[in-house]
């Protein structure tokens, strides 16, 4: 796949050479709460999913994009995940690692280009995204693009000795 071209960014199919970011990625603690992860990915591990992350989207029912600044720089990761084509919809996730990088347009630009892609060329109807209740910028993110809240999974999130309640949002194809 080729990338997908934004004004100050691109989202790119990963590549062996994001071996590094990945790692330093899914292993940096402070991401594992939206990430569901509960201990650390070895570099083994890591390369053999970078050895089929070219699988197509119709078969894994996912997709992972690298977020690449104007330098070509990887700075984050762009998800669609729960891909059900029959149902025509999917789920979709974002995280840019480090904070310097965050609100400053890195997201909007990341989600407007996927978002574009799935309703122009994968033809869903609908994306919806999970957020922890406390996650006020994803909120505040997911809300300026359009995507409505439609729901609380209450007590949905045990994280830190307590439970979070889970917001959900979608975004129907207009």
């Amino acid at each position: 796949m080729l990338a997908l071209q934004g004004e100050h960014i691109s989202l790119r199919a990963l590549e062996p050479e994001d071996l590094d970011f990945l790692y330093h990625l899914e292993n940096s603690i402070d991401i594992w709460e939206i990430s569901g992860t509960t201990t650390p990915y070895s570099r083994y591990v890591l390369k053999k999913y970078l050895d089929h992350a070219h699988l197509d989207i119709y078969d894994v029912k996912q997709l992972r994009l690298c977020i690449c600044d104007e330098g070509g720089t990887a700075v984050g990761l762009i998800d669609m995940f729960d891909f059900d084509p029959k149902n025509r919809r999917a789920g979709i996730g974002i995280v840019v690692l480090e904070a310097g990088n965050r609100n400053r347009g890195v997201g909007s630009e990341s989600i407007r280009l996927l978002t574009e892609y799935a309703f122009s060329v994968l033809d869903l109807h609908q994306l919806y995204a999970n957020v922890v209740e406390d996650n006020a910028g994803s909120i505040h993110l997911f809300k300026k693009l359009g995507f409505k809240e439609v729901g609380v999974k209450r007590d949905w999130i045990f994280s830190n000795g307590s439970y979070k309640d889970e917001i959900l949002f979608q975004k129907l194809r207009s």
